[in-house]
């Protein structure tokens, strides 16, 4: 169900839109370009809204038709109180209600960075859009369960790729064990990060100007329920997922939270990878290098709509 169609101001040229997804939860759903052309959605990660997209989104939508949607938390979008209202079926059939709202029965193109890209991996590899999904670009954002698979194997047997070790993303991930701490992140949030987060991004990533955010105190604040409601269980009972749609890989070289080497045995649940590597940061690679990254995504949704994915066999990882 679409609530309100109204003109988008941050972006003059889409629109604004509200949609309703399980338990009444109603998302803030912004589209760009012609409704006729090739579908993408974009699913943000933490601690962001769909405004994170917006470099991006001035490069596809010429081409395609976009839609960036604002998580359940997150942006405009409504913010359930119970954790258990944060797991990751129930954000998988937000991304439902999305598309059957805007793009009702057509398939579509899927990317997802950080968060974002961990959600997806939900609808990636269930049957809730199997058919729907006609390919899946992730960044900076492994499936929970291949994530926990990966750890079990270098914990039990660390022999395996020494340099590539779990100790080392587990450092590279410290700040998981501190959102599962009550009171804390938020205080973080509420006592100055919300307002010092783009010059956190300047510093840390090398972010030349990121597109305000009105809401990025709340998004820090709620955002955590994300990690409280699904990194305990997935890492003590992984399930096995396995990719119904070709997934490309972007790489980011210069990622300061998620180890490229996590991705190692990725082919063992992804049967179409493709593989490419940029020299970027977690998120200098939306906000600094957008024209490269639609460019990728253009060349991809090319191939696989066309079905010509042996013009990109150079990324294509071996099993």
């Amino acid at each position: 169900m679409v609530l309100n169609p109204t003109p988008y101001t941050d972006a003059p040229s889409g629109t604004s839109q509200l949609v309703i997804s399980v338990n009444d939860v109603r998302l803030h759903v912004a589209t760009w370009g012609d409704p006729k052309n090739t579908p993408i959605v974009l699913v943000h990660g933490y601690p962001d809204s769909h405004v994170v997209w917006l470099p991006l989104i001035e490069q596809l939508a010429p081409k395609f038709y976009v839609i960036a949607y604002d998580v359940r938390g997150a942006g405009k979008s409504d913010v359930p109180k119970k954790i258990s209202d944060y797991r990751l079926e129930l954000l998988s059939q937000d991304l439902a209600a999305v598309v059957d709202s805007i793009i009702p029965d057509r398939r579509f193109h899927l990317v997802g960075h950080d968060w974002g890209s961990i959600q997806s991996w939900q609808s990636v590899t269930t049957d809730l859009l199997k058919g729907r999904i006609a390919s899946y670009t992730t960044l900076s954002g492994p499936s929970l369960d291949h994530a926990a698979h990966w750890m079990r194997r270098r914990l039990l047997k660390p022999s395996i790729d020494p340099k590539h070790n779990a100790f080392r993303q587990l450092a590279s991930s410290w700040y998981i064990g501190m959102f599962q701490l009550p009171i804390l992140p938020e205080l973080v949030w509420k006592n100055g990060l919300g307002k010092l987060w783009t010059k956190y991004l300047e510093k840390r990533e090398g972010v030349v100007e990121a597109h305000p955010n009105p809401t990025q105190t709340d998004d820090g604040v709620y955002g955590v329920r994300l990690y409280r409601a699904n990194f305990i269980n997935k890492l003590t009972s992984p399930q096995e997922m396995f990719a119904h749609c070709p997934v490309q890989l972007i790489v980011l070289k210069r990622d300061n939270y998620v180890n490229s080497f996590l991705f190692e045995d990725l082919t063992h649940w992804v049967k179409d990878l493709y593989r490419r590597d940029l020299d970027a940061g977690h998120w200098s690679a939306l906000l600094n290098e957008p024209q490269t990254v639609a460019a990728w995504i253009t060349e991809w949704i090319e191939a696989v709509d066309t079905k010509k994915l042996t013009k990109l066999k150079a990324l294509k990882v071996a099993a």
